[in-house]
């Protein structure tokens, strides 16, 4: 097939851009920014960059768009053909795109949640606190409904796990010129304001170019937790008080503001960043101090500036809005702590002793910060306390507005965030804890692994002392296999603190990873609530429990479709389990960003969980680039904290428990019929000889070692003989690189395929919302797979056998989800469709790069030379670009 003509080409693309039903605003957007790359390009100093990756992009749109293998290949050649320091610019180029496009994405996201408003009637939007609240009272009464609203708990848990691909500082530069777009938008008349705006977005995005894209070394823990920290400071302290303000003004309607919330903050925020340790050898008791002294003062810093504010803003006279008798007995205490600022503040304050109060209270909590022990308060109860009595005062002299207003969000973030911000919560792998206790049980010299795992209980004595109990007290444990495991985490406190010594409150949480270990789950916490261990701090808590359900481990083990029927039939009987004991359960979901470690819309999954395992309270891990993503944009972060919160509520409602139980009892047969073939036919591919190896040949898992992305290291052993010491974001990161996406969809197609029936399985889709969930997501992980790269991957490997079993399932899985779903893949959901269609041949480009790449380092694996370190720089670009591309890696 010839090579297009420059007119021919530029025909194609618009064509192409134009056929994506892009709302006209956000296509207006796209070819704005895409405009200011290109001359970006042009004027890089490097001759014929733009005509290449012209020639390129118009080349794989146009095999994109007809589907012959001719267009492919002329492609591919047009990929090949390139110099390598040509390739490498273009994969930058591509790379830049995406990141442009996702802003642009991101930006419509907003712009539609704003028109929107607050309004679900008119936003279309059901999925709303609002709604839910609505609805469940209409099942159970205004009564019940207020209780569990009050009660709900949603509990998002950052965690460091290395899937965000870009450097910060290219985020930094992507978030500038969000705020660029922003201004764009308000002086869209075409003046000179709008040229001003396009010169500053023209010179960010060259930054932007001129950036190196790869980090050149990984992130240490400390630097994982001030990453963190910045979406706190950007977004997270001040949308979380928006969500509860909107909330509370569509409940309250006129009477907002001028009484007491409805609303009782319902989130809180954890952090596994320093306190993760399991196989990461990097994270050390002294960086788990660090950490949680670092949120400490991010949150403190915070609450500081904000009493300040809202005091500034009292300047109330003690004639309209005189104080309480409480309120002056609370001037003379601070005044006696602190005399000169009181008499200066009194100065400056005349007559006005709400507004004196406030900034007293700020410098309580300046000197809290800098831990200055005569100001210092002992803890954010004691805070709170004099918040309230600031509250009561204005409520009984009349300013209601003023109590209820800007000071009463500073009650809700000093509720939600207290002293320390995150809760800590460390992790470690119940064999580390075996090992530590043989040694300390047969006496004789320590080991340095055990005097680390020591001092790490050491570490959460001391976060607590200084920063409360609420700040370190959660002590997870991996791969727990036994009652025993969880024991050991308090005999090893015990030696940790020594005789005499308190030793630090711990809520000892299982996790149970592999599919074994969720089977056996309800035995084992039937052993726990007996353990000698565990009672006391039963009683203490009210009978409160957690248990953390691992989803990377258990995939990875039976593929998606028994694992996620397996984590099914794990929440249904332990839920059954602790409503006969009386326990409160929290079910800790450790989802990941990818379809293959439990991600996907969490809404959607929250309404297919089973009868009272959600019960109001929903704790989920929050992982790599899905961080950024779900919180990095306040507007975004508040939706999507009131769509999760909204699908808790709405959980528990008696319908929808009705609906999940018949569901589930329904299609049994359905499920244990897919459990077994899906098995079967993963075991057929990941059993198989030699399947290790060539798993690593015909994917990037080896090169993507090399990437800078976290300080955790890719893999538990050294080999990759086994998949067992394979952690599970490789598996997912290296299948999703190589245009598979294998972990999110392999053995669903023959499981349907045993089934048959495909009236029966229609009818599963519209009534059983776990499958639905299944099925819509497994659709998603399809349609950002390509059929004809992934061959191109597969066929790295010499063995057919194992090609064939990829490729045959594929195509039967897309084809019983299109025949389920009656019609194309995403075509329920028009706007992830558009998206997904939208980027694909601009992946397609970055894949053939990468392809070029891997096949030059696997032809000098073959013959022992060593590896090209341009090729692997070019591949490494490349792997960046995909997941810039595809918005997930593992």
């Amino acid at each position: 097939m010839r090579e297009l003509t420059p007119t021919e080409a530029i025909d194609l693309v618009g064509r192409f851009e134009a056929g994506q039903e892009l709302p006209e605003q956000m296509r207006a957007d796209v070819r704005l920014l895409g405009s200011l790359l290109g001359r970006v390009l042009q004027e890089s100093g490097s001759p014929g960059l733009y005509d290449d990756v012209e020639r390129l992009r118009s080349a794989t749109i146009q095999a994109y768009t007809d589907e012959t293998p001719e267009a492919f290949e002329r492609a591919a050649a047009i990929a090949d053909g390139f110099s390598i320091a040509r390739a490498d610019e273009v994969a930058r180029a591509f790379t830049a795109y995406f990141h442009l496009v996702n802003l642009v994405e991101e930006h419509q996201r907003v712009r539609v949640l704003r028109e929107r408003g607050d309004n679900p009637s008119r936003s279309g939007t059901p999925d709303t606190i609002a709604t839910a609240y609505e609805r469940l009272s209409s099942e159970v009464g205004e009564e019940t409904a207020l209780a569990r609203l009050q009660a709900l708990r949603f509990h998002p848990v950052f965690t460091a796990h290395p899937t965000e691909a870009r450097r910060r500082a290219i985020s930094t530069s992507i978030r500038r010129l969000s705020e660029l777009l922003a201004e764009h938008d308000a002086a869209s008349d075409g003046g000179t304001e709008s040229r001003r705006t396009e010169r500053r977005m023209l010179e960010e995005i060259d930054t932007l170019w001129r950036t190196a894209p790869l980090r050149r070394e990984k992130p240490s823990p400390v630097d994982e937790v001030r990453s963190v920290m910045s979406v706190f400071d950007e977004t997270l302290y001040t949308a979380v008080p928006r969500v509860y303000r909107r909330i509370d003004d569509i409940l309250q309607g006129e009477h907002a503001g001028s009484r007491a919330p409805i609303v009782k903050p319902f989130v809180r925020v954890g952090s596994w960043v320093g306190g993760d340790r399991d196989g990461n050898p990097f994270v050390t008791a002294s960086v788990t101090r660090k950490a949680a002294a670092i949120a400490s003062e991010h949150v403190l810093l915070g609450l500081e500036r904000t009493t300040q504010r809202v005091g500034r803003g009292l300047t109330l006279d003690a004639e309209s809005t005189p104080p309480s008798d409480a309120l002056v007995t609370l001037w003379h205490r601070l005044r006696a702590a602190d005399e000169d600022a009181a008499a200066e503040i009194a100065e400056r304050s005349p007559d006005e002793p709400h507004r004196r109060i406030m900034l007293l209270l700020a410098r309580k909590i300046a000197a809290t910060r800098s831990r200055n022990a005569d100001l210092a308060y002992r803890d954010p109860e004691h805070l709170l306390a004099d918040l309230r009595t600031v509250q009561d005062s204005l409520v009984a002299a009349g300013a209601a507005r003023q109590a209820y207003g800007a000071l009463q969000r500073l009650v809700w973030q000093v509720e939600t965030y207290g002293f320390h911000l995150t809760e800590l919560e460390v992790r470690q792998h119940s064999a580390v804890h075996r090992k530590v206790l043989e040694e300390l049980r047969a006496g004789g010299a320590r080991s340095e692994q055990t005097d680390e795992v020591l001092e790490v209980f050491r570490s959460i004595a001391y976060v607590q002392e200084r920063f409360g109990p609420r700040a370190a007290g959660r002590y997870i444990v991996s791969f727990t296999q036994s009652a025993e495991d969880l024991a050991n985490v308090h005999e090893l406190a015990a030696f940790a603190m020594g005789p005499g010594e308190d030793v630090p409150v711990l809520d000892v949480i299982p996790l149970f990873e592999t599919f074994a270990d969720l089977q056996a789950a309800p035995g084992i916490l039937a052993e726990i609530v007996s353990h000698p261990s565990f009672v006391s701090r039963l009683d203490a808590t009210g009978r409160r429990l957690e248990v953390m359900l691992g989803y990377s481990d258990s995939s990875k083990d039976v593929g998606p479709v028994a694992a996620n029927l397996a984590l099914y039939e794990a929440q249904a009987k332990i839920s059954t389990w602790a409503e006969t004991e009386g326990i409160e359960l929290t079910l800790f979901h450790g989802r990941g960003g990818a379809l293959g470690r439990g991600g996907g819309p969490a809404n959607s999954a929250i309404l297919a969980q089973p009868p009272h395992s959600v019960d109001g309270r929903f704790k989920l891990t929050e992982q790599g680039e899905v961080i950024f993503a779900r919180y990095g944009d306040a507007d975004i972060a508040m939706r999507h904290i009131d769509q999760v919160a909204a699908a808790v509520l709405t959980a528990s409602s008696p319908s929808i428990e009705r609906r999940n139980r018949g569901a589930a009892e329904a299609f049994a047969d359905v499920a244990s019929t897919m459990d077994v073939a899906s098995r079967e036919r993963f075991f057929a591919l990941v059993k198989a000889p030699g399947f290790a190896p060539w798993f690593a040949t015909v994917t990037p898992m080896e090169e993507l070692g090399h990437l800078a992305l976290g300080s955790r290291p890719a893999r538990r052993g050294l080999s990759v003989e086994s998949l067992e010491d394979l952690r599970a974001i490789p598996w997912v990161f290296s299948w999703t690189q190589a245009r598979i996406n294998l972990a999110g969809w392999f053995g669903l197609g023959t499981a349907l395929d045993a089934v048959g029936d495909e009236p029966r399985l229609r009818d599963a889709y519209e009534q059983w919302p776990l499958f639905r969930t299944m099925i819509d997501n497994v659709a998603m992980s399809l349609a950002k797979a390509d059929e004809r790269i992934a061959r191109r991957y597969l066929a790295l490997g010499d063995r057919d056998d194992l090609a064939g079993l990829v490729m045959d399932e594929m195509l039967l899985t897309r084809s019983w989800v299109e025949r389920i779903t009656g019609g194309d893949l995403l075509g329920n959901k028009p706007v992830l469709q558009r998206a997904v269609k939208m980027r694909s041949p601009y992946v397609d480009a970055l894949s053939l790069l990468q392809l070029r790449a891997l096949r030059a380092l696997r032809d000098a694996a073959n013959t022992s030379e060593t590896p090209d370190a341009e090729q692997q720089r070019l591949l490494l670009l490349s792997v960046s670009g995909v997941a810039a591309g595809l918005q997930n890696t593992g």
